[in-house]
């Protein structure tokens, strides 16, 4: 099914039978989907409202992701939780929407000082479990009570309702950027290097680490961003206090941008079979939840907050990791064979809290249903 309309969306939801694959460009299928019909949202597509002075986008949820990024382009705005592009990594084809991008979550390296997509997003429209339209916050940022079901449906994966339209909030492009290139590090050394810049006043605005990067020798990045002035100074300082490490500042455009493309998209791992992991920990537990993965690949993000890992087909990470505070997911799992859940498990109050949330909106459990199982 392919509505075109958000009450095409709606009379689609209401009448369906049985469950639904909710799919806007298809570039982030992850996880089990108990649905035979595929629901599409592409053809509710198109940018109704961007005011550049204002700060604020609103787009209906199939519109392509390159379409919000070259509008936004002529006006030097950008979306700063940096969303990233999965085709590689998943082997999927297509256009990401905007719908999917909000759906999933979808935040890159620059996380750590800007934030996540939620915290972009400003309001929401979207058709529920049962086929009633709702819709929540606005084009502005503000407090609100009861359920913040802008941020509720962030990160769902259409498990609560049908996204149809988001209002997000852009952010003026740098003037320019560098990265502290730090060569050489152990992992243990690279998230204490992290920490330390990440803890100083210099603004960084992406800190990642691969064990072996592009030369297939340890790399620690660190990005800032800014006015030029600024940005000299304070990659100046950063070489200073890394005077003892094998330092180099990358300047060139190009390379930053395909750079931290690189750590946004995984790209270490695409075209490698194996299953991908995605761990969400404490920046200085990761170096001994990495060593207890026994992966065939790393890549830190997040200063340490975010470890990717390529495993052999089959491999549980979460069994391997045992107790940790922090969270596992398969994002990208072998073709044949059983596999572990998707998302890890929720601790029994979370659960019930979730599963009570998924029947007030999704009561026939029609929605991307077995997507969380």
């Amino acid at each position: 099914m392919s509505p075109q309309t958000e009450a095409e969306l709606a009379e689609c939801i209401s009448s369906a039978q049985g469950p639904l694959h909710i799919q806007g460009g298809g570039t982030r299928s992850i996880g089990r989907i108990n649905a035979a019909t595929t629901l599409e949202t592409t053809g509710i597509s198109g940018i109704s409202l961007y005011e550049p002075g204002a700060l604020t986008l609103v787009a209906q949820a199939g519109t392509p992701l390159a379409e919000i990024e070259a509008a936004l382009l002529p006006e030097r705005q950008r979306l700063a939780f940096e969303p990233q592009d999965l085709r590689g990594l998943l082997g999927t084809t297509g256009q990401s929407t905007i719908g999917g991008v909000v759906a999933s979550n979808s935040s890159g390296p620059r996380r750590i000082q800007a934030g996540a997509c939620r915290d972009f997003t400003l309001g929401t429209r979207f058709v529920d479990g049962t086929g009633t339209v709702l819709k929540n916050g606005g084009r502005v940022m503000k407090n609100v009570t009861g359920y913040d079901l802008v941020k509720l449906l962030s990160g769902s994966w259409g498990t609560l309702g049908v996204l149809t339209e988001v209002s997000l909030k852009t952010q003026p492009l740098p003037e320019t950027a560098a990265c502290i290139l730090i060569n050489g590090l152990s992992d243990s050394e690279a998230v204490t290097a992290m920490s330390r810049a990440l803890g100083s006043p210099y603004e960084i605005t992406g800190a990642a680490h691969a064990p072996a990067g592009i030369d297939g020798h340890p790399v620690t990045m660190l990005r800032i961003e800014g006015f030029e002035g600024s940005v000299s100074y304070r990659a100046e300082e950063l070489r200073k206090m890394f005077s003892d490490k094998d330092v180099a500042i990358e300047r060139s455009p190009d390379r930053l941008k395909d750079g931290w493309r690189w750590v946004r998209d995984v790209a270490l791992m695409q075209d490698k079979p194996g299953d991908v992991w995605r761990i969400s920990c404490k920046p200085s537990d990761a170096p001994e939840l990495a060593h207890r993965l026994k992966a065939t690949s790393l890549l830190y993000d997040w200063g340490g907050g975010l470890i990717w890992a390529l495993m052999g087909e089959g491999s549980d990470a979460r069994k391997r990791l045992g107790d940790f505070g922090g969270h596992a997911t398969l994002v990208r799992a072998s073709k044949s064979g059983a596999t572990p859940p998707t998302f890890h498990p929720e601790p029994a109050a979370l659960a019930t809290l979730s599963k009570s949330l998924r029947a007030k909106f999704d009561p026939k459990g029609i929605l991307n249903s077995g997507i969380m199982d």
